[in-house]
């Protein structure tokens, strides 16, 4: 199993930039998938990125596309979250989540994803 830890979240204001970063436990974090979700009060949570294990392939949110760009470095355990151009919109808890990438299509939906960090929590202010 992957234990998966999220840090870099803060209070920014409108335009500014902020990096986030998913840190896995163990030695086999090269063989999954990492997706980023985001929950904001009252709201599901949805979707924002994923990174398939090679890194290869990415997907992005509408919302966040060309703002957002997802990065991993399998040696050191770690998927980075580098928010640009960022909005109040932006505002949520930030989960960091994981799935085994067997090379199928990159998940998008929350259920399946098998390991979910515990969050942290972005404010944009205007």
């Amino acid at each position: 199993q992957v234990q998966l830890r999220e840090s870099g979240g803060g209070l920014v204001q409108s335009g500014g930039s902020l990096r986030l970063s998913c840190a896995a436990s163990g030695r086999t974090f090269s063989n999954y998938a990492t997706g980023w979700f985001r929950q904001a009060p009252g709201k599901e949570r949805e979707f924002v990125t994923v990174i398939s294990a090679s890194g290869i392939r990415t997907s992005y949110a509408d919302s966040v596309k060309g703002r957002f760009n997802v990065s991993r470095d399998n040696a050191k355990n770690t998927v980075h979250l580098q928010m640009n151009s960022m909005k109040p919109e932006d505002t949520g808890v930030y989960y960091c989540a994981t799935y085994l990438d067997l090379g199928s299509p990159l998940r998008v939906r929350s259920a399946t994803y098998n390991y979910w960090g515990q969050g942290t929590q972005v404010t944009v202010s205007s």
